[in-house]
């Protein structure tokens, strides 16, 4: 059987951008999703810390350095530029994954710039 467990989390990530013309989904700075070992294409749940908005979307990769956090099409309704959203993966494990399963949190100060890293097991 297998179970659902956090696989990666950016946490404080401030939105710099929005456009609503996109086809949809969540641009993070490249730099950043690979801390947090995401991936470009990634189904995540994002929450809105200011509004305790909810939603799922998948990610895409903006240029690494420069601490983007774009919200595309209707994900634009959701929150504002300035808000801060906890943006989260996770894996299907199965009993014997769990035991050696690390998920990696990237906690982010207000200019997006990474402030710490951590690793959380089951």
């Amino acid at each position: 059987m297998l179970r659902s467990f956090l696989s990666g989390k950016i946490h404080q990530a401030t939105v710099t951008d929005a456009s609503v013309e996109y086809e949809g989904s969540l641009a993070v700075s490249l730099d950043l999703m690979e801390a947090a070992g995401l991936r470009p294409g990634e189904k995540i749940l994002v929450g809105v810390i200011e509004t305790g908005n909810r939603f799922e979307t998948y990610l895409i990769p903006a240029p690494a350095g420069k601490g983007s956090v774009i919200l595309n099409g209707a994900t634009a309704h959701l929150a504002k530029k300035g808000h801060r959203l906890t943006i989260m993966a996770f894996a299907q494990l199965s009993p014997e994954e769990i035991t050696i399963h690390r998920a990696k949190t990237v906690l982010l100060d207000g200019q997006n710039r990474i402030r710490r890293i951590s690793e959380l097991h089951p």
